[in-house]
């Protein structure tokens, strides 16, 4: 599909399904060389990182376990500015390197609060993991070590990225589409 309407916004495919596997095929291949020879614990930040990390995570031949956090920071098509903890983290991270892994990091708001509360699990190291960064809406200095792709700042759905709910089971991502609003 080149277009769709989810609720009352239209939405233009912006990013094929093929070249989304290609991107996550190059970063998986990059963490395997990083991280040859040890274990690694991922973090996936839901809701919107369940398809990209099960991509990613399949891809990954090492020593590996996956867990998730549950945050919320939008509302809507707009970030509310506050993060909130809906489903804390059961898994032991003590003196293990942890990979935070995101659908996509905009302004870092929620990345900063994550990596704040990881840190008092006293990992031996924490990286981070994002299949989209929009570099101009970024306003933290926290390394993003692993990056799929660079994105305009532009409010997008599918392959888990959503509005208000709906569009995340769509196989490509999709931009607003400017010229067609509701």
């Amino acid at each position: 599909m080149e277009k769709v309407t989810i609720l009352d916004k239209h939405f233009k495919k912006f990013i094929s399904s093929e070249t989304i596997q290609e991107k996550v095929s190059r970063m998986a291949e990059r963490i395997n060389r990083d991280f040859e020879g040890k274990e690694v614990v991922f973090v996936g930040i839901l809701n919107g990182v369940f398809i990209f990390a099960a991509d990613l995570f399949r891809q990954v031949n090492l020593k590996a376990r996956i867990t998730f956090l549950r945050l919320a920071s939008y509302q809507g098509m707009e970030s509310t500015g506050k993060v909130k903890q809906l489903i804390g983290l059961s898994e032991d991270l003590k003196d293990h390197i942890v990979i935070i892994v995101e659908d996509i990091v905009d302004t870092g708001i929620t990345l900063d609060h994550i990596i704040r509360q990881l840190q008092s699990f006293q990992p031996a190291e924490i990286r981070v993991a994002t299949f989209l960064l929009k570099p101009e809406a970024y306003h933290h200095r926290i390394p993003i070590d692993y990056v799929g792709m660079e994105i305009p700042n532009k409010f997008i759905v599918g392959y888990g990225l959503d509005y208000n709910g709906y569009g995340r089971n769509l196989d490509g991502i999709y931009v607003l589409d400017e010229n067609n609003k509701s």
